[in-house]
């Protein structure tokens, strides 16, 4: 089995490390547009056409399934994408977790990229599965960018200004942004609040690659002598290594340690 991924940068590196957990054996083919990285700030048919490009690169390593690891490219790709690839190749959009962030009827916030934030994609979600709870839309401008480039103090700020934004009372956060997900410990930590549970946090990355292996099938997993699946690199179409920067992160080690490169 082969599975692809795409992203505009690392942020797709949090599914990535959730396919491998769920299928050690699959062979990950991880595509991004570092030169065009973040792509939440560009127009719609910019995305698309950047998408598309970033797609077909991962097509021709010929995988099973492309998981669209990225929110923006969601929101506004997602019909291209599948006009392009399906039926050949099953396209597996990524969708803010608001649906289960909701079920308990708490109040909950979605942190998101500017352009996400109060857009009629969020809004609609939030009509459709979060209409009788309390939602508070933040936005965190320079956090993914922050991420993409493993840059602390970047991150620590952008997380500190979206805290500050985040309702004191509020235990249940949408993470809206694959990027967000690598930093979700100090994300956690920034909401901590004396007397109060800790924050839970809804990413979107195991659903994502459980979601993918419905759509083949659920094809179960091999036993445990399986060797793990191949790590193939893509960045603008060109064959690479994991950025540095993908390395300061947990799930980016994992893809390291247990992966053949390629």
């Amino acid at each position: 089995m082969k599975i692809a991924l795409m992203d505009s940068g690392i942020g797709l590196l949090a599914a990535a490390a959730a396919m491998r957990r769920l299928r050690p054996d699959a062979g990950l083919v991880l595509s991004s547009d570092p030169a065009g990285m973040p792509w939440g700030p560009r127009t719609p048919d910019d995305v698309v056409a950047r998408a598309l490009t970033v797609a077909r690169a991962a097509a021709a390593h010929r995988p099973d399934a492309l998981i669209v690891a990225c929110n923006t490219a969601s929101v506004h790709a997602l019909p291209a994408l599948r006009a392009a690839l399906e039926p050949g190749l099953p396209v597996i959009g990524t969708v803010p977790a608001i649906k289960p962030a909701a079920a308990r009827g708490l109040p909950i916030a979605i942190w998101a990229t500017p352009a996400t934030t109060g857009s009629p994609y969020q809004r609609d979600l939030i009509r459709t599965f979060a209409a009788s709870v309390d939602v508070t839309e933040v936005p965190c401008p320079g956090l993914a960018d922050a991420v993409e480039h493993a840059d602390e103090a970047g991150i620590a700020a952008a997380v500190a200004a979206a805290a500050l934004r985040t309702p004191g009372e509020v235990r249940t956060v949408v993470l809206g942004c694959t990027h967000y997900e690598l930093v979700g410990e100090r994300i956690r930590a920034a909401l901590r609040r004396p007397g109060l549970a800790d924050v839970a946090l809804h990413g979107s990355a195991e659903a994502v690659a459980a979601q993918a292996l419905r759509r083949l099938g659920g094809i179960p997993a091999p036993g445990d002598t399986a060797e793990p699946g191949d790590l193939t690199v893509l960045q603008s179409g060109r064959p690479s290594a994991l950025p540095d920067p993908a390395l300061t992160y947990a799930e980016g080690r994992l893809l390291a340690a247990v992966t053949h490169a390629h």
